[in-house]
């Protein structure tokens, strides 16, 4: 039987794709055949100018993005929150998914970021959806909960931040979120390193790797969810408020 170095393992975590599937040309059917097909084409374009970014690797997987489509407009959403909006292609795919009259609260530490997207968002004409603010997380949610009138009000948040925070990310949103409302949390399986022997993987991915582990213990303890961790893209897990 052929050996695999530790090194070997640590490579293959680190090259892999945004797909978690087996076989990158398995991944790639799937884009092709379902996701790309269906896929806007602001979404696409968005998708395109973000893959020369230092960071690409943050971008949204499309495929996990046709499955928060499906999820927005199953529970009808109206008005959303979104923690991490990076170049905006899960911001400009929400607000595409809402009403005219739909609201979405983005929150990003890095407006250059936002503004590589912001031209596509305004070509789809969207951009009137869509409130930025510039900041840290906890203090937006915070001030969010300060008024009575926004808990239970939100019907959808997007989490793709600071993996450390994503707990009492979670805490806050499901006060801020009606009964049936849904949170999606993006990178759970943390390009599977979560179920790989912590010295088999990369330092750089350690950190959040062991708060991700922590966040999946706690998401399926917690009882006022309804939870699927769903092996798409970088792992997404859909959670349903439950009470």
């Amino acid at each position: 039987m052929e050996e695999v170095s530790n090194t070997d393992i640590a490579k293959k975590l680190l090259k892999r794709s945004k797909g978690l599937l087996q076989s990158e040309e398995l991944y790639q059917y799937v884009l092709e055949t379902s996701v790309y097909p269906r896929e806007p084409e602001p979404l696409k374009e968005i998708r395109d100018a973000t893959a020369n970014h230092p960071r690409a690797s943050m971008g949204f997987a499309p495929d996990a993005g046709q499955l928060m489509a499906l999820l927005l407009n199953l529970v009808n959403a109206k008005k959303t929150i979104e923690i991490g909006v990076f170049t905006g292609y899960s911001l400009l795919l929400t607000a595409l998914s809402l009403p005219d009259d739909g609201k979405i609260i983005a929150v990003d530490m890095n407006r250059e970021s936002y503004d590589i997207g912001l031209p596509f968002i305004r070509k789809a004409g969207v951009e009137h959806k869509i409130d930025f603010i510039e900041s840290r997380a906890l203090p937006v949610l915070d001030k969010l909960l300060e008024d009575p009138e926004n808990e239970g009000s939100f019907d959808f948040a997007f989490v793709d931040a600071d993996k450390d925070n994503s707990w009492n990310y979670h805490e806050k949103l499901i006060k801020l979120l009606r009964v049936g409302g849904i949170a999606v949390y993006d990178n759970t399986l943390w390009k599977g390193a979560v179920a790989v022997p912590e010295s088999l993987v990369p330092e750089s991915m350690r950190y959040f790797r062991h708060h991700l582990i922590e966040l999946n213990k706690s998401l399926a303890a917690d009882p006022r969810i309804q939870l699927s961790l769903v092996p798409m893209g970088d792992g997404v897990t859909v959670c349903r408020r439950l009470y």
